[in-house]
């Protein structure tokens, strides 16, 4: 299982790209994507939105289910991937490069109680057994 080692993650399955400017983009794990199957349907944040840590934010959805996507950062959401929402199979071939939003995060310091990826890698194995 690949898992880059450059980003943050979530024990709910987003992954965390941080950016020079302190912006960060989200999206979901190659694993979420492979727990999910095919991805019908994204519904992202609206920008502009505040987002709080931990809340749900959105849905992706795949022909076997639907699932909430988190919030990682409390933040204000500064754009949306429309490549994603128009073309939800782009998740499955590339999950790490389909992002879904961008976040200007309330507070950097933020980032570093989320998971690194040996952190997040055990508990995708976990999910496994």
């Amino acid at each position: 299982m690949t898992i880059p080692s450059d980003l943050k993650y979530t024990e709910t399955h987003e992954w965390i790209k941080m950016h020079p400017d302190g912006s960060v983009s989200i999206g979901i794990t190659d694993h979420a994507q492979d727990l999910l199957g095919d991805m019908v349907f994204v519904e992202n944040p609206t920008p502009g939105q505040h987002l709080v840590a931990g809340k749900e934010c959105g849905v992706v959805e795949s022909v076997k289910a639907a699932s909430d996507i988190y919030a990682p950062l409390s933040g204000r959401v500064l754009a949306v991937n429309i490549d994603v929402e128009t073309s939800p199979e782009q998740i499955n071939t590339d999950a790490w490069g389909s992002w879904l939003f961008t976040l200007q995060p309330d507070d950097p310091a933020e980032i570093d109680s989320l998971l690194d990826a040996e952190a997040y890698r055990a508990i995708a194995e976990a999910d496994h057994h």
